[in-house]
């Protein structure tokens, strides 16, 4: 760029080197400035003459420059020659900073060694890294607060399936403790109800009893099959069956509800049998739970209509009744979990609100919908459930909970209970005595295997829950007793849940009776012993 014409010499500036688009500047070893360009000038307000022979580069500095051009920028240029993009604040004749990029490279001419600068305004760059920065700042600080919102998501998943758990605990330890009152109480009706007595006060208010009671397990139940529902953990037993079977289960459950309240029951059933592959407990269980919905619903004498028939390959179950209504907003959230309508919850008979959300859960666990109907309030309503037709062969049904077919009647047996609830336990052998059974019983677990290894009854129905030993470890030692091999196991406790099962299964048990126990279904097991196959 520039012709050196003498040691020490310095040839005419050209125009290019005065209006280069670049600051251009030449200095000696210790900075001062020996030559330097308009443009730079221009851009820092100074003239040529305050600038060459009189300052230095380093003056030109801001404070924090001076002390970088001294520690990095000079022993740098020492080192390797040369100082590329070094971005430092230059300040201007008028006091304000300039932002300015360098590049010097270091250069011998004629045994003289000279400094060459180019420098630049970067305002556009100090504006756009200050911009980097701001973003990379907010960038930061969005990533902050992204971690932070995760964690607090995390956090509170954390919190709500714990929530979940304890209420799934609180929910199965509530049924365990309902049903242990429960237990002796429905004992007691049923004998009472072998009883047969004469006075016709007596037994009303016998049944009256049986239906309270009967609605109290009911509860209890629901609440259980909700949460198995809600958390997946609720498997059919499917088999192939008849719609007509199904809503004859529900309709004797239900029958003495209904009559109490004196409405009008109609049935309309197709000619011919609509098949599905469907569990049949289950199925009962949802036009039980839609039959109970319209009998507490409806005032004293109206009328409920079940029917069933088959459209488009579908079975179409229609519960209507003539009841308290349900306004058009409520149609679809009816159906969710612990969901009352106003009126509902001023309804003498007001329930949970769980059982429309486990009659969904139980219809969509068979592939099916369900909807609900009303011309609104006082207009009575109607749900409809659209569950898809069989296409499998013929198949033979199964007992339900493994419990099987038997014959009426049988030998007596010798039987052993064993419950630290006394009155479950007295109730529960005086109905078994009545049927004509040998029946000893215990309330602790050590008293129950001592008692069953020295009567080795056919039959021992341990509860779980005992002081000393628990059910299952009484179980396991019965099962490893020799004299025992043929002793009929069965399970009798307020815990129901699949777990539970499986746990009665895995310790020797043959049959899991959840309590209240199901007096028709524990004789069909106590009838099959000893009977011809």
């Amino acid at each position: 760029m520039v012709d050196v014409q003498g040691e020490g010499a310095w040839p005419e500036v050209s125009d290019l080197f005065q209006h280069a688009p670049c600051g251009l500047l030449v200095t000696g070893v210790d900075g001062t400035i020996r030559r330097v360009n308009a443009t730079f000038c221009n851009w820092t307000g100074y003239n040529e003459q305050e600038l060459v022979g009189v300052r230095r580069v380093s003056e030109l500095l801001t404070m924090g420059g001076r002390v970088f051009h001294q520690t990095h920028w000079a022993p740098l240029l020492q080192i390797q020659g040369s100082a590329a993009e070094v971005k430092l604040d230059v300040v201007h004749r008028a006091g304000h900073t300039v932002p300015m990029l360098f590049n010097a490279i270091r250069r011998h001419r004629n045994g003289i060694v000279w400094h060459e600068l180019a420098v630049m305004v970067v305002n556009d760059r100090h504006k756009y890294e200050q911009e980097l920065l701001l973003a990379r700042n907010n960038a930061q600080a969005s990533l902050a607060l992204q971690k932070a919102t995760q964690t607090a998501l995390e956090k509170s998943r954390d919190q709500l399936a714990e929530a979940d758990r304890r209420k799934d605990e609180f929910l199965a330890t509530l049924a365990h403790e309902l049903r242990n009152p429960l237990a002796p109480m429905l004992n007691a009706l049923e004998l009472l109800r072998l009883k047969n007595f004469q006075d016709e006060q007596l037994n009303q208010l016998h049944n009256i009893f049986q239906r309270q009671v009967s609605h109290m397990t009911h509860l209890v139940d629901d609440l259980l099959e909700v949460s198995r529902i809600t958390q997946s953990k609720l498997e059919l037993r499917t088999q192939r069956l008849d719609v007509a079977n199904a809503l004859h289960d529900a309709v004797e459950s239900v029958r003495p509800l209904i009559q109490a309240a004196s409405h009008e029951l109609t049935i309309t059933l197709p000619a011919e049998p609509i098949m599905l592959d469907a569990d049949p407990v289950r199925l009962s269980q949802v036009v039980l739970n839609l039959l109970n919905n319209a009998a507490k619903y409806t005032p004293p004498g109206g009328k409920i209509l079940l029917s069933a028939r088959q459209e488009c390959g579908h079975a179409l179950i229609a519960v209507k009744d003539s009841g308290i209504g349900i306004p058009a907003e409520s149609l679809v959230s009816v159906f969710d979990l612990f969901s009352q309508l106003a009126p509902a919850r001023e309804h003498a008979q007001g329930g949970l609100g769980i059982g429309l959300a486990l009659v969904r859960g139980l219809v969509e666990l068979h592939g099916g919908t369900i909807t609900a109907q009303s011309a609104g309030l006082g207009l009575g309503s109607e749900f409809v459930v659209r569950l898809p037709v069989s296409e499998t062969g013929p198949s033979v049904p199964a007992a339900a909970d493994g419990v099987p077919e038997s014959p009426a009647g049988g030998p007596p047996l010798r039987i052993v209970v064993v419950d630290d609830n006394k009155d479950a336990a007295d109730s529960l052998a005086m109905l078994l005595e009545f049927n004509g059974h040998d029946v000893r019983t215990a309330n602790d677990g050590r008293a129950g295997l001592d008692l069953a290894l020295e009567v080795v009854p056919d039959v021992v129905m341990l509860d779980i829950g005992l002081p000393h030993l628990s059910g299952y470890e009484i179980a396991r030692r019965i099962r490893r007793d020799a004299r025992c091999g043929d002793v009929l196991l069965i399970a009798v406790s307020g815990w129901g849940q699949e777990k539970d099962k499986a746990e009665a299964t895995s310790a020797g048990f043959d049959y899991h009776f959840t309590k209240p126990v199901d007096f028709d279904r524990l004789q069909a097991v106590l009838n099959r012993i000893n009977s011809p196959d």
